[in-house]
């Protein structure tokens, strides 16, 4: 028995319109996704720069938010596709799809699912999510290769069906709906209209609080230990009397959300410098923390000589509480807040 599919949005037309839009949304999530990575594992070519001081707050922003959009734009895809899955096809474009498909679904749920922080799994989402990345876009590829001469035909051709295009329609509405409830997460102005923003709310939201990290208590005794040339060690009231440098800056989460706030401290580069090192060094950061993949990050050459990358030990006019990492904690320009090292105990100049 021969199955018919007659609705008009099972069309090759409106396959490739979403087609194109999905790809663009894939594009923007991709390349900012790969911008991401670098930043956290960069490769020895690789260099991020501190300005503007929002840039990464904009690409992650653009990396959660296109991911968002994408997923009724594929939702609407596969519905206007699936009667081919019932025809003929040659194998390549049937591989390259199956792979397509599962490679889609499984970074668009699972990165829904991170930033919602809701982990129900045991695999590293970064790492997985990284790996399944290339394999989607390298399906995708093998998949626009296939049907880039039926793209480049209908594209060319007028659209007179208004049940085609009233389809269209409603998926670039629910698509904008979608982004329109979440961009929130990042861009303040649309924060009272983003119903479904996942944060931040008042303030500065804590991902990860001292008591996830083990940091219950901080020692009276702390003291902050610096090495380069030589090693010194400064107790807080030490850094609180050394010069404060106020600033402006963002924390731009992985998981697309981000807040500004003000910060004060003690510039990087003079702690440096009080050791003999250079400020275009690169430096590990080290927490008080004593498990988990983000207790030490580094601080690369740019960063570490850059006038605002701090030591704050203040918030928004008030001292540190320990959930945003007092006694102090790393906060620099346009940089991850994975890597925003709270609870710092020493920095160490590798070179």
């Amino acid at each position: 028995m021969k199955l018919r599919f007659r609705s008009p949005v099972h069309d090759e037309r409106v396959a490739a319109k979403l087609g194109l839009w999905l790809g663009v949304a894939f594009g923007l999530c991709f390349v900012t996704g790969l911008l991401s990575h670098g930043i956290q594992y960069p490769p020895s070519w690789f260099t991020w720069p501190t300005r503007p001081v929002n840039l990464y707050r904009i690409t992650q922003g653009v990396h959660v938010i296109s991911g968002i959009a994408a997923i009724p734009l594929l939702l609407a895809k596969l519905w206007s596709v699936y009667p081919k899955l019932f025809g003929r096809a040659h194998i390549l474009e049937r591989g390259s799809i199956l792979v397509l498909v599962c490679a889609a679904f499984f970074e668009l749920f699972t990165g829904l699912f991170n930033v919602s922080q809701n982990y129900a799994w045991s695999f590293f989402f970064p790492d997985a999510h990284y790996a399944v990345a290339w394999i989607a876009v390298g399906a995708l590829l093998v998949h626009v290769a296939v049907k880039l001469p039926v793209v480049k035909r209908v594209l060319k051709t007028p659209e007179p069906n208004l049940s085609r295009r009233a389809f269209l329609r409603g998926t670039g509405v629910m698509t904008g709906a979608a982004v329109l409830a979440t961009a929130g997460v990042t861009v303040p102005w649309l924060r009272d209209v983003s119903v479904l923003a996942w944060r931040p709310g008042k303030g500065v939201p804590v991902n990860r609080t001292a008591l996830d990290a083990g940091v219950t208590r901080v020692d009276p005794q702390w003291t902050l230990e610096v090495i380069g040339k030589h090693t010194k060690r400064f107790t807080l009231a030490q850094l609180q009397a050394m010069p404060q440098v106020e600033a402006e800056l963002p924390i731009a989460c992985v998981e697309g959300w981000s807040a500004s706030a003000h910060w004060s401290g003690v510039c990087v580069a003079d702690l440096l410098r009080s050791v003999g090192a250079e400020p275009m060094s690169t430096v590990v950061v080290e927490s008080l923390e004593r498990a988990g993949r983000y207790r030490a990050s580094v601080l690369p050459p740019n960063h570490a000589a850059d006038p605002l990358t701090l030591l704050a030990l203040r918030l928004n006019g008030q001292e540190l509480d320990i959930d945003h990492g007092y006694p102090c904690r790393l906060i620099a320009p346009s940089r991850p807040g994975v890597l925003q090292t709270k609870w710092v105990s020493q920095l160490k100049v590798m070179s």
